[in-house]
């Protein structure tokens, strides 16, 4: 069956990309904020990686060909938030940072053995109700002493722990 939606790539088409040249991704880090803007609680999934192991994960995925920067958050957003989380995507697009992933260890703290990858991150406050979809098993609210905790940053893989802690600086919840 050929895939008709504009935008995506076959399976071989992707490889092949992902072999040749990096591939821009979104990554968003849910958030409940109290009335004065100040984070309370940060959203993490649970989900089942390819080699079988559980781990806690930000919400993440590819900017596809002709897609805004803004409708691919939102899209992944809800793919993985379920349709009324209802998102506040900043009025400024300016990322909070920019992760560069490579397939080899050690050159940045973030790791994806399937490609070079460049991702912008951003925090999102989320005030609907959220219902973990697609690939996530799960999501859990937690605080942010308990996202900095080194129990939670060590379970989470390819440098997401990483991203998290900078997302908690940015914010001001590290002391």
């Amino acid at each position: 069956m050929t895939e008709t939606t504009p935008g995506w790539l076959s399976s071989d088409e992707l490889e092949l990309a992902r072999a040749r040249m990096p591939i821009l991704y979104v990554e968003a880090v849910p958030v409940r904020v109290d009335d004065s803007g100040e984070v309370t609680h940060i959203g993490l999934l649970l989900r089942i990686g390819p080699d079988g192991t559980v781990s806690r994960t930000l919400v993440s995925g590819r900017v596809l060909h002709h897609e805004r920067v803004r409708d691919a958050l939102l899209r992944h957003l809800e793919k993985d938030l379920g349709p009324v989380a209802l998102p506040q995507v900043p009025a400024s697009l300016q990322p909070f940072t920019v992760a560069e992933y490579f397939p080899t260890l050690g050159v940045t703290p973030f790791h994806d053995p399937r490609q070079h990858a460049v991702s912008l991150a951003y925090i999102v406050p989320v005030t609907g109700d959220c219902r973990p979809q697609q690939n996530a098993l799960d999501l859990v609210w937690v605080s942010p002493e308990e996202a900095s905790s080194p129990l939670v940053l060590d379970e989470m893989p390819g440098g997401h722990g990483v991203l998290l802690k900078q997302a908690l600086a940015h914010v001001g919840c590290l002391s």
